[in-house]
């Protein structure tokens, strides 16, 4: 599939349309973008919501938060598969709704769990073991509504609504990056307000807010979905372990085998899929960036405290990077108006490891130096412009050239691997927990960009014959 700019398009009836046509098309827009909110600020909200009430539960103790976030981890890397053929076997509007519902319920069901865990002392009669658990499971389940959605949405939903207009395609993935670092940075302050004042009204903001507002998300998805008859007309995809005779799964002594066999057929076939695909390179160092500590996360900010930062100045400093995450949602579409998408990748991916290098050189010679810190905080958040620049351009290019009876197959695998080094970030902390050790964590990390670097120059040279210069865009 290939994308026209919308000055390209002559024969698009899109182009021809009537001012109450495209007054129409804004209006769902909107209904899309105001979807899009509600389930970034719920699922941010809970993420970080669901970190604190744990923290509150087992103070002291980082093993059972350990524990929560591998086992979510693992739970997009395991079912990856079987999100592919739910999102396959599915009609669009079925797959985000019931999705919705999957989600909305989960977090609920959490926050019943939480409570009694906060509260061990007055609920003898229920085990801290058992709740423990329980909030574990529900949070795998959360993790895997919250993929099939999210993947619906901006691996299916917006190629279909962009129809075929790169320029459309590019504003509407930057407005959708807008509203997710918006989310990512206010709706964690409001639950964090919220549960300084009292932990129990936290738990009930967001069990309420999950309540309420799935009936309005389910709502504005279904209008949006009426709003474009395109998305009605689905490629059917066929899965040939479905098709199998059931004396096949029958013959097996036990349905447990049965199952993993097809599970791993899934997997290998899904695999297979992803490595054949144009994107998958950029995909691949898109997922690499993910094996990170650089970024204002829980190791990093745990390092920076016990080197004096207060937490007044981190605030101010996070703030300072979220903004620059944000210019990248307006300087990635102009950059690739002007150099093309795979070049502003590249410029993107090359400016991140610039950033980081001089982020991390000044850790290993002055690491308890005021000035050396300032400059590593300094060189993470320009970093950032590059991390989101080349998400969107790396975004827009996976969208144009993954067929549409590949794309959640596709955009599943990635999710795994995503996830996969997200785990090897986690398991690299455990290794190295002295906050003084963070400087080799943060040097593993800078690797990983600069491998994806190298990984992304090889691909943009076999895609245009060279790395500099070329004044025809691609």
């Amino acid at each position: 599939m290939t994308l026209t700019s919308s000055h390209e398009a002559p024969g698009d009836t899109s182009d021809n349309l009537g001012p109450e046509s495209h007054h129409t098309s804004r209006h769902a827009m909107l209904y899309l973008y105001a979807s899009h909110f509600l389930s970034t600020w719920l699922s941010r909200g809970f993420e970080f919501g669901a970190v604190l009430f744990l923290a509150r539960s087992y103070p002291g103790s980082l093993l059972e938060l350990s524990l929560y976030a591998i086992f979510r981890a693992l739970s997009a890397i395991v079912c990856a598969p079987i999100v592919a053929k739910y999102i396959d076997r599915g009609d669009r509007l079925m797959v985000i709704r019931q999705s919705i519902l999957w989600q909305r319920a989960s977090v609920t069901a959490s926050c019943l769990f939480f409570w009694p865990l906060l509260h061990q002392a007055s609920f003898s009669k229920w085990s801290p073991s058992w709740l423990l658990c329980g909030v574990i499971l529900l949070a795998g389940v959360e993790k895997l509504a919250s993929m099939a959605c999210t993947i619906s949405v901006e691996r299916d939903w917006v190629i279909v609504i962009a129809n075929d207009d790169s320029t459309k395609l590019e504003t509407i993935n930057s407005q959708m990056r807008r509203i997710d670092l918006f989310c990512k940075l206010i709706s964690p302050v409001a639950i964090a307000l919220l549960e300084g004042a009292s932990t129990k009204i936290a738990i009930i903001y967001i069990a309420g807010t999950n309540v309420i507002f799935a009936a309005i998300e389910y709502s504005l998805i279904k209008v949006t979905f009426q709003s474009f008859p395109r998305l009605a007309d689905k490629v059917a995809v066929t899965d040939a372990s479905s098709s199998r005779p059931i004396s096949d799964i029958a013959s097996h002594n036990h349905l447990g085998i049965a199952w993993f066999r097809s599970w791993y057929q899934s997997c290998k076939r899904n695999v297979v899929t992803y490595v054949s695909q144009d994107a998958f390179y950029p995909s691949l160092c898109l997922s690499a960036l993910y094996l990170t500590s650089l970024s204002f996360g829980g190791q990093m900010v745990a390092f920076l405290l016990a080197m004096g930062f207060s937490g007044s100045l981190l605030a101010l400093l996070r703030v300072g990077s979220t903004i620059c995450e944000l210019s990248a949602t307006w300087l990635a579409p102009w950059l690739m108006a002007r150099v093309g998408v795979i070049r502003a990748g590249l410029w993107f991916l090359n400016g991140q490891v610039i950033c980081l290098c001089m982020a991390i050189v000044p850790l290993w010679i002055a690491p308890t130096s005021f000035t050396a810190l300032l400059l590593f905080v300094c060189g993470v958040a320009l970093s950032r412009v590059g991390l989101w620049g080349f998400d969107l351009s790396s975004q827009v290019f996976i969208q144009s050239h993954v067929h549409e009876a590949d794309r959640a197959a596709f955009s599943t695998t990635e999710w795994a691997l995503q996830s996969i080094f997200e785990l090897a970030t986690f398991l690299i902390t455990a290794a190295l927990p002295d906050v003084h050790q963070f400087k080799i964590s943060a040097t593993i990390s800078f690797c990983s960009v600069a491998i994806a670097a190298s990984l992304y120059a090889r691909f943009v040279y076999a895609e245009r014959g060279h790395l500099f210069h070329g004044k025809k865009r691609i």
